[in-house]
């Protein structure tokens, strides 16, 4: 009998990748004002959820909402903007 079982993810770790699709965000005043305001984060709320996987999965949500900025962010991350996107899916 053979066990077939789903690949690992040879991606980047999620909470990693979305930490750093933050720092990203983060560097722009008008992305970061962008995010607080389409998430309902507060910059406390923020701060306090860095562990949290809603809190950085909402970042993640942030970037696929808006294409250009996916594509950006991955460019910057030096990732496919896909693995971003998984990156959601595994948190």
């Amino acid at each position: 009998m053979t066990i077939i079982r789903e690949p690992q993810s040879t991606g980047h770790d999620a909470a990693t990748l979305a930490l750093g699709a933050l720092g990203w965000v983060l560097a722009d005043h008008d992305r970061a004002e962008r995010l607080l305001a389409l998430t309902g984060l507060t910059p406390d709320a923020l701060r306090a959820g860095l562990g949290s996987p809603a809190t950085l999965g909402a970042v993640l949500d942030f970037l696929a909402s808006h294409e250009p900025d996916l594509l950006a962010a991955a460019a910057a991350l030096d990732v496919e903007p896909a693995e971003l996107v998984s990156a959601r899916k595994r948190l």
